[in-house]
């Protein structure tokens, strides 16, 4: 009895431990990943009403969410056109090799990781964006070199706001969805558009500490 205690209090441990330190990877996530930035206009009792400035986002419709993120991943990663430039370090070693990678790192940009990632499901299949830093704007955005990824460019706009933790199951969509709607609803708060998702995490973040939102345009 009292080994089966010691190993149970021994996992518990165990698993506490492991919370922990997923909390505190969530967390340095968040500090280095760029958001929007948005000026908070008021609450509805759970619902949160923010303003965006003009912001530009790059985005693609594919059959699957993994197809789609994988595009939007590599354009980020590099597969647009533009040119880097990359500071000096020491030492260097020139060989022909070494010349061609740089060039081809020269025709290219990499772009920060930011969130959140917009995904709405549409007839055509799923369609997914990222948001770029604010120091892009539709004209100094690297042009995507994937035919199926395209730049938008999303005029300042009123947001109804509905946060939710937890796995982004379509259940729970569905129920952070209805909830959204409903609250605008009772208290006369007319929208334009139906709510879509913002998943701000990485997808090995434990449910608890993940911000989930469903959104909703406003007139």
């Amino acid at each position: 009895m009292v080994n089966t205690k010691l190993a149970v209090a021994g996992g518990l441990g165990a698993g506490a431990v492991a919370i922990g330190a997923s909390a505190v990877k969530t967390l340095r996530d968040r500090r280095s990943v760029t958001e929007p930035s948005y000026t908070m206009l008021g609450q509805i009792e759970d619902v949160e009403l923010r303003q965006y400035p003009e912001t530009v986002r790059v985005e693609t419709t594919a059959k699957s969410e993994r197809r789609a993120f994988r595009r939007l991943f590599g354009y980020i990663d590099g597969g647009n056109e533009g040119a880097t430039e990359l500071p000096m370090t020491a030492p260097v070693e020139v060989d022909d090799e070494t010349v061609a990678e740089s060039d081809e790192e020269s025709a290219s940009t990499e772009l920060p990781m930011t969130a959140p990632v917009e995904v709405e499901r549409e007839e055509s299949g799923v369609r997914m964006a990222f948001y770029l830093p604010a120091e892009y704007d539709g004209e100094s955005a690297p042009r995507p070199t994937d035919d199926d990824v395209r730049l938008v460019t999303e005029p300042a706009r009123t947001l109804a706001v509905y946060t939710f933790s937890g796995r982004a199951t379509a259940g729970e969509k569905t129920t952070a969805s209805e909830q959204l709607l409903e609250t605008l609803a009772r208290n006369d708060v007319l929208v334009a558009g139906e709510p879509f998702y913002l998943g701000y995490d990485a997808p090995y973040t434990l449910p608890p500490l993940r911000r989930n939102e469903m959104v909703v345009a406003l007139p």
